[in-house]
C-alpha cells in the first residue's frame, strides 16, 4: 500500500516556540488552515481511500478540508499521536535547549526517554505497527495497491520515515520534516520504499499511476517477478524538498 504521511499545518504552538506535545486546544494558527485548504488541493484527484490522523486538535483541523473534499469520513487512531514529552510538556523551545537530556534527542534518539514521557523508539515502534496494521487492512479490503493518508505529528514522522529508510533511529533528526509537508511511502512484502520526503509543492500526480494487485503471498513466482514496485535503477522517482530543520516545530 501507499501512505502519504501528512504533517499538520503550522500551529499556536508551532509560532510561540513551545514543545505542544499532547496539549489539548493547540490550534491551527490561520497560515496553517491556509496549508490544509491548500494540501486537499494538491491531493485533489488522487484516489485516496482513507484519511487517518492523529487525535490532536491540530491533525483534525488539517485534515478536514481533505476529507470534505474526498467525502470520506476521517478516522483517529491513538497511536499516530504526538509523542509524549512528558515534564517537557508546553515548556519554551530555548528553556529545553539547556537540558542535558536535549543532547541525547539530537545525537542518540534511541535511549532518550522523556521525563515522565515515553521514549522515542516506543513512538517508532507504535506508528509504523499502526501504519501496516492499515495497510494490511486496506489490501484486505481492496485487493490492490490503495492510497491513504496519515496525519500526524513530526517526530512521529520523522521515525517513520528512519524505519522506511533502513536508517538507525539515532538519525532521525537528520530529516526534515515542514508543517504541512507530505512525505510518501509505498509498503510492499519485501521492503518498503520512500517516495516523497519532506515535499511541500511538486506534482503528485504519478500516485495515480501506482495501483497493482497486491501480490499473493503464495505465489510460486521468484520475488523479482512478484514485487516490481521499487524504484528503478537511477532512482528517478526520489522526491525533494527545502527548508530550515525546524526541529524545535513539533
Amino acid at each position: 500500500m501507499t501512505v502519504i504521511l501528512l504533517r499538520h499545518g503550522v500551529s499556536t504552538s508551532n509560532t510561540a516556540r513551545t514543545l505542544a506535545g499532547r496539549s489539548t486546544g493547540v490550534e491551527l494558527t490561520e497560515h496553517g488552515e491556509e496549508q490544509a485548504r491548500a494540501v486537499a488541493d494538491r491531493l485533489a484527484g488522487l484516489p485516496i481511500e482513507r484519511i487517518v490522523h492523529s487525535p490532536l486538535l491540530r491533525c483534525q483541523r488539517t485534515v478536514a478540508p481533505l476529507a470534505e473534499k474526498f467525502g470520506l469520513e476521517p478516522v483517529f487512531d491513538d497511536r499516530l499521536i504526538e509523542v509524549d514529552y512528558g515534564e517537557w510538556t508546553g515548556r519554551p523551545i530555548a528553556e529545553l535547549l539547556a537540558e542535558p537530556l536535549w543532547k541525547v534527542v539530537q545525537r542518540h534518539a534511541s535511549g532518550a526517554v522523556f521525563p515522565g514521557g515515553e521514549g522515542l523508539a516506543q513512538v517508532q515502534s507504535r506508528a509504523v505497527a499502526a501504519l501496516r496494521e492499515h495497510d494490511r487492512a486496506l489490501a484486505e479490503q481492496h485487493g490492490q495497491d490503495t492510497l491513504w493518508v496519515a496525519c500526524t505529528h513530526g517526530d512521529v514522522i520523522k521515525s517513520v520515515l528512519a524505519d522506511a529508510l533502513g536508517i538507525h533511529l539515532d538519525g532521525f533528526q537528520r530529516i526534515v520534516v515542514e508543517p504541512a509537508s507530505i512525505s510518501v511511502v509505498r509498503y510492499t512484502a519485501t521492503a518498503p520504499y520512500v517516495w516523497r520526503l519532506n515535499d511541500t509543492g511538486t506534482d503528485l500526480s504519478a500516485l495515480s499511476n501506482q495501483q497493482r494487485p497486491v501480490p499473493d503471498s503464495r505465489s510460486d513466482k521468484p520475488d523479482a517477478e512478484v514485487d516490481t514496485s521499487g524504484p528503478v535503477p537511477g532512482g528517478e522517482l526520489g522526491g525533494t524538498g527545502s527548508a530550515d530543520n525546524g526541529n524545535a516545530e513539533r
